[in-house]
């Protein structure tokens, strides 16, 4: 199981995934339809090319949003997850283009025993996403429900 326990994070703790993700054209688009996402900055190439800023479509921030906290599922709470509990300040600095490849990093802000679910802690992660050039495109907090190593696997 390639999560880490609750009881194994320490704030301050910074995890650099290993996994990098070039965006697609196909993904961009098939993310976007599949949410029922309208928005001409997505899907009309010919609008951004003349009527924005961007001379481009942009990907669609829930996209990265998914990949941000996606990349990071394997080594932080895959396997030890209970629920997801929320997202907060949530931001996009820099948008995305077709192309651009992005890597993510997790850093552990904060840690709490539940109060009502002994075996189980609070984390609060930050996850940051840059683009091949080192800018930040993404950033947001995520709250989650994590499992403690069970006391069986703590005596081995």
């Amino acid at each position: 199981m390639p999560g880490v326990w609750f009881d194994e994070l320490k704030v301050g703790q910074v995890f650099d995934h290993p996994i990098r993700r070039t965006i697609t054209e196909t993904d961009n688009v098939l993310f976007t339809t599949m949410t029922h996402n309208p928005a001409l900055l997505h899907l009309d190439e010919e609008y951004c090319r003349t009527q924005t800023e961007f001379g481009q479509r942009i990907v669609n921030s829930c996209f990265t949003l998914s990949l941000m906290v996606g990349i990071s599922v394997n080594d932080t709470t895959l396997g030890t997850a209970v629920a997801n509990l929320g997202w907060d300040d949530v931001r996009f600095p820099k948008p995305l283009f077709h192309g651009d490849t992005i890597r993510v990093e997790t850093e552990v802000l904060e840690l709490r025993e539940s109060k009502s679910r002994p075996t189980q802690g609070i984390v609060t992660f930050e996850h940051r996403a840059y683009n091949q050039k080192g800018e930040l495109v993404g950033i947001c907090k995520r709250s989650g429900l994590q499992l403690k190593r069970p006391a069986a696997k703590m005596e081995a």
